[in-house]
This record gives structure tokens, C-alpha cells and sequence, in this order.
């Protein structure tokens, strides 16, 4: 509070433009804390609390999801008559954000009455509210609305929603449609929204059940240069869900003959997978054949595999591996609950009540406030 009391102390001594306010009241709210935000707004001259100010206010309580500030803020606003398309959006978004659906639609009424303009922004936030609610006749609606307006240039945002609004309904013959379409635009992307498109293609693809989609896009990645190691991931999830084992297999060994940056994420995908599978054996191969080569696991990795051991039957495994992820555990990692119940199950039905308060300790010993057996 010193220090930003400070601050502002040696802002006065300057002259400031509304803009210069509201980059200076944004950065607060998201480095210390929206009390102190507000504090430094309120040292703001009334005759510099424009549309920039209020913006920078209202994305401040809209960030921190408290709406009826929010709502005040935006009210005020509108008195003020200051009220302009992203001022709408941002409301759109926490309405659609909070669940507050009702209020998104009288919003969305709002904006139609006064003759507000919508933009891509606008309507995609529409789009996934309809989503959220299944509401697929009203979504059709909107993307027809988009599709006839000139002044609208839809993204593969756009199509990624339907496409998911189609997969959450069933219809996946439309939704592949939409898929299609996206994959279109992806085509002049370049960097990290490249591959934040490709990644999310592969995983609705890998949703949708269609395997040509999948490795469609994966080729046509594959093509652009640099391979981020999350489009791996989701590469290697989308194939496990098709049931894909050996294409998994061949795309993480990929990964590993390009010699990139280390990922735990990686192995640990392949262990997840292979486990929830069912296939212990080819987790537990998978994990040594790791091991072998001198790359690190981590807890999380063992705990993967101990549930694999668990969904094979194998309990004496999942025990002892159980007991090596929460060994080389740091401070915050919790085992899988549902895993750590069967083991102390496992080891009562036995008859080994000692050995399942040995286990009980050992997790108390490196995680003090977990559970007693009968709380978890």
C-alpha cells in the first residue's frame, strides 16, 4: 500500500492523459489488488475519468468476477453516456463466464434497442453461451446472422464453438462440417495461435471420432516447421481416445527421436493413457524403458502408473508404486484419492490393518493434512 500510495504521490507531480490512468489502473488490479485499484482510481480528477478510465474500472471487477461492482460501474457509465461496444462485450463475458445467461440476453436486447453495434467478439461470446446451454437453434441462428453480415469477418473461434456446440449435441456429421471449415482458416496462421488452432482441431477431431481429421491436421502441422510439445499431447490424447494405441506410441517416439526440450507432460500423457486403459503392462514398460534412458519422473508420473496397477488387479504394485510417487512428492502434490482409498482397502481386506496404517502414515509423514483412511 506504501508503495503505491507513493506512486501516485509522484504521478501528480506530472501530467497524465486518461489513457496514462487506465494502463496505471489495469496494472494494480492485476499486481497487488483490486482494493488498491480502486484506491488509485479514486485519486483520479473527475474531468479525467473518460471512457478509457472506466473501461480500465470495469474490466477490473469483470477480471475479478465481482459483478454487482460491475454492473454499477457499467450503469455509471451509461449515465455518462460512455457506453461503446467493448464496454458490452466485456459485461457479455462475465455474464456468460457467472452462468448468468438471463442477463447476457437482456444485455444482448439492450445493445439492439440503442442500435449498438456487434462485433466478432460480440457474437462469438453469444455463441458459446448458446453452447453452454445446448441451445443449438439459437446458435444456428447467430452463425446464420454472422455468415449474411459484411461487416463480420468470423475466425476459427467462430467455428470452433459450433463445432463444439454440434459434438456436445450429438451431431457429428455437422460438427466435422464445421471442423472443415476452421481447418481452412488455419492455413495464414503463424506462431502460437497456429498451434493453439491445430491443437484445438486435433482434439475436437479426436472427440468427434474421426481419425482422417486427426491425422489430416497433424500432417498438415507437421508441414509449418516447429512442433510445440502441447500439440504433441494433444496429438497422443486424441489417438488414445480413438483407441489408436500404436499411432499414440509411433507419435511419442516421435517426439523423443526429434530430441526437443525435455516435457514430463509427454510421458506422463502416454502413462495416464495406458492406464486408464487398463494396459499396466504397457505402462509399466513404458515407465522403465523412461527410467532406462536417464530422463526424470516425477510423482505424478508413478501415481499414473500406480493406477494403472489398481485398473489391472495388480495391487501388491500399486501399493509399493503408490508409495514411490508420494516418496519423491513435493509440498501441494496429493495422490489420486480414489487409487489411495482402493490401496488401504486392499491392504484391510488382507487383514493387514498394520500395513494400511503404515501406508496412512507414510502419507501423513509427507502430507500432514491429509485425511484419515475413512475421510478419503
Amino acid at each position: 500500500m506504501k508503495m503505491i500510495s507513493q506512486w501516485m504521490s509522484d504521478e501528480r507531480g506530472s501530467e497524465q492523459s486518461p489513457g496514462d490512468f487506465a494502463v496505471r489502473l489495469d496494472l494494480i488490479s492485476k499486481v497487488h489488488c483490486l482494493e488498491q485499484a480502486e484506491e488509485y482510481y479514486n485519486s483520479i480528477p473527475d474531468h479525467l475519468r473518460g471512457t478509457q478510465v472506466y473501461g480500465a474500472l470495469l474490466n477490473c471487477y469483470a477480471h475479478k468476477r465481482r459483478l454487482e461492482k460491475a454492473e454499477a460501474t457499467m450503469q455509471k457509465m451509461r449515465e455518462l453516456g460512455l457506453v461503446q461496444t467493448l464496454s458490452y462485450n466485456v459485461m457479455l463475458s462475465l455474464y456468460s463466464h457467472m452462468g448468468r445467461y438471463e442477463k447476457l440476453e437482456a444485455l444482448v436486447k439492450e445493445m439492439e434497442e440503442k442500435g449498438v453495434n456487434s462485433d466478432i467478439y460480440t457474437f462469438n461470446i453469444r455463441l458459446h453461451a448458446y453452447v453452454a446451454t445446448s441451445n443449438i437453434e439459437e446458435m444456428e441462428k447467430l452463425l446464420m446472422k454472422m455468415e449474411t453480415d459484411s461487416l463480420i469477418n468470423i475466425d476459427f473461434h467462430t467455428f470452433f464453438a459450433v463445432a463444439n456446440g454440434y459434438l456436445k449435441a450429438g451431431l457429428l456429421e455437422k460438427s466435422i462440417v464445421m471442423l472443415k471449415r476452421a481447418e481452412e482458416l488455419t492455413v495464414p496462421m503463424v506462431g502460437t495461435t497456429k498451434a493453439h488452432a491445430y491443437e484445438m482441431l486435433l482434439t475436437l477431431y479426436g472427440s468427434a471420432g474421426n481419425k482422417d481429421g486427426v491425422y489430416r491436421v497433424w500432417n498438415s502441422y507437421k508441414n509449418t516447421g516447429r512442433i510445440f510439445n502441447s500439440t504433441y499431447i494433444c496429438m497422443i490424447n486424441s489417438l488414445m481416445r480413438l483407441g489408436d494405441i500404436d499411432g499414440a506410441e509411433w507419435i511419442s517416439e516421435e517426439w523423443v527421436s526429434r530430441k526437443t526440450l525435455y516435457d514430463i507432460r509427454i510421458p506422463n500423457t502416454m502413462i495416464r493413457a495406458y492406464s486408464r486403459k487398463g494396459l499396466w503392462k504397457k505402462a509399466e514398460e513404458y515407465v522403465n524403458k523412461i527410467v532406462e534412458s536417464g530422463m526424470q519422473l516425477e510423482a505424478s508420473s508413478w501415481d499414473h502408473l500406480a493406477t494403472g496397477y489398481h485398473f489391472g488387479g495388480q495391487m501388491a504394485k500399486a501399493v509399493e508404486t503408490l508409495k514411490k510417487a508420494i516418496s519423491i512428492s513435493k509440498p501441494g502434490w496429493k495422490p489420486n484419492p480414489y487409487t489411495l482409498k482402493t490401496c488401504l482397502w486392499y491392504l484391510e481386506s488382507k487383514g493387514d490393518e498394520e500395513a494400511a496404517e503404515e501406508l496412512l502414515k507414510f502419507v501423513s509423514e509427507h502430507h500432514p493434512v491429509s485425511p484419515g483412511k475413512n475421510d478419503i
